[in-house]
């Protein structure tokens, strides 16, 4: 695509409303082009219509009416969640038409340099966690994209001497065609969301969007562990910064033993090797947060922070909302929010967390997937399952045959009824000491509008105890 301003008197199509719909048509209406929002939610549906159509913007509710895309459109801009297999993204396609994410027309106007940040796991705990970093070393972070404001009203707003730290999805980076980052991190990369991409070649063909257009100039942070993250070093241009759990680096970020403990050690280009801190002190718990943590130095450390801002943020950043989120402690029995795990993957992470023994509550969207890869979790670390959602037979199997002491079932739908029904079998279950899980495993889809409804639910429901 072109600059925003090159499309002035120009037909734009912007295909769902929600946070980043709304962001974008405000944009293209600010430089003058003619602006048609449509999403299929009924329009009382549709809240934010009304604000639109004040500013000018015409709004079409309840459906794609027939003709909505033709070939006179210059530009179509798809909310990321919509799929290319949707009726009016596949007449978009059929007419050869450019279709976009909110990335794309967020770059091509914003003034500070970007650090992109994705994986299928950890993507807002070590954005936050970067931007924490950088704010502590002050420089000007602003936090956008698949966490917090969207991008393109926040890319308006940044100026030169601004850093966006940005989280993004394979949706969003799926749409893209310019992007490029200063830094990009990839996380790692694990199965899922093949509902939507159809094949994991896609998924993986999309997060590589991430580092497809960086030059010699830019810098390449990645996880050295991960197959298809090192599968990608040799085709990269950027400046690489590897980070790694497994391996003693000649440049990156790792882990050293120095006998006594376990060190953060960074290694910066034809520099000396610099001894960040002992893992035991990084504020966050669980070994998957040791990785974002390596993942986080290695971005803030090229991102130009001080030695002294990072350690201060490794040490005190303790999470964000819905990631193991410490919620209450009942009669010596700990209850944690991890609502945001929805794939087996991070589920695994959530329960490699505790040494205690969990009571867990999963299920959810049933995206057609089997869940055995948590049968060894399952036997070692889970002694109580409550199941809900759509998957609950699914997940019920895996707990029997792994051997889980006690399965039970929420057997109702209703959003509501089914965590707090969920919350009091777990808290009539648990014992002394053990910790009382949300890690669903599941997208959240089924039964809640997001995982932070489902995870705000848990909580009520556990303060209401």
């Amino acid at each position: 695509m072109q600059h925003p301003a090159e499309y002035k008197d120009r037909e734009i199509i912007v295909l769902g409303l929600a946070r980043s719909g709304v962001a974008v048509a405000k944009l293209f209406q600010q430089y003058g082009a003619n602006v048609i929002v449509n999403d299929k939610k009924a329009r009382d549906l549709c809240p934010e219509a009304e604000e639109l159509e004040a500013l000018g913007i015409s709004v079409v509710c309840g459906g794609h009416p027939e003709g909505i895309i033709h070939s006179g459109i210059a530009l179509v801009v798809k909310n990321p969640g919509i799929p290319y297999t949707a009726a009016p993204v596949k007449r978009a396609i059929e007419l050869g038409l450019e279709i976009v994410t909110e990335v794309e027309v967020a770059y091509h106007i914003c003034k500070a340099p970007i650090i992109g940040v994705t994986g299928s796991n950890g993507k807002t705990t070590t954005t936050t966690w970067i931007g924490q970093m950088l704010n502590k070393a002050g420089q000007k972070p602003i936090i956008a994209g698949n966490i917090g404001r969207a991008l393109c009203e926040a890319a308006m707003e940044a100026k030169a001497d601004d850093v966006m730290v940005v989280e993004l999805s394979s949706f969003q980076l799926k749409g893209t065609v310019a992007f490029r980052p200063k830094i990009a991190l990839l996380l790692n990369v694990y199965e899922t969301h093949l509902d939507y991409h159809g094949s994991l070649a896609d998924y993986c063909e999309s997060k590589a969007k991430l580092f497809a257009n960086q030059t010699e100039d830019d810098i390449a942070v990645f996880n050295l562990d991960d197959p298809y993250c090192r599968s990608l070093v040799t085709s990269l241009k950027a400046q690489l910064m590897p980070f790694s759990m497994e391996e003693q680096l000649e440049v990156g970020v790792y882990l050293w033993n120095d006998g006594e403990q376990e060190w953060i050690v960074y290694q910066p280009v034809g520099g000396e090797r610099i001894l960040v801190l002992p893992t035991s002190k990084v504020g966050l718990p669980g070994r998957h947060n040791v990785q974002n943590a390596l993942a986080a130095t290695a971005v803030a450390f090229s991102a130009g922070a001080d030695l002294e801002s990072i350690v201060f943020s490794l040490q005190e950043f303790h999470g964000v909302e819905h990631r193991l989120e410490f919620v209450r402690e009942v009669e010596d029995v700990t209850f944690i929010n991890g609502s945001k795990a929805t794939n087996p993957a991070a589920t695994i992470k959530d329960l490699e967390a505790f040494d205690q023994s969990i009571v867990l509550i999963a299920g959810g969207l049933d995206r057609g997937m089997e869940y055995d890869d948590l049968l060894p979790y399952f036997r070692d670390r889970v002694r109580v399952l409550i199941a809900l959602g759509q998957t609950k037979e699914k997940l019920c199997r895996v707990a029997q045959e792994a051997g889980v002491q006690a399965v039970l079932i929420v057997a109702t739908t209703d959003p509501a009824y089914a965590m707090q029904e969920a919350v009091r079998l777990a808290t009539n279950e648990a014992r002394k000491d053990e910790v009382v899980l949300l890690s669903p495993a599941c997208a959240s889809w089924d039964m809640y509008q997001s995982y932070e409804e489902r995870g705000s639910m848990f909580k009520n429901s556990v303060h209401n105890l």
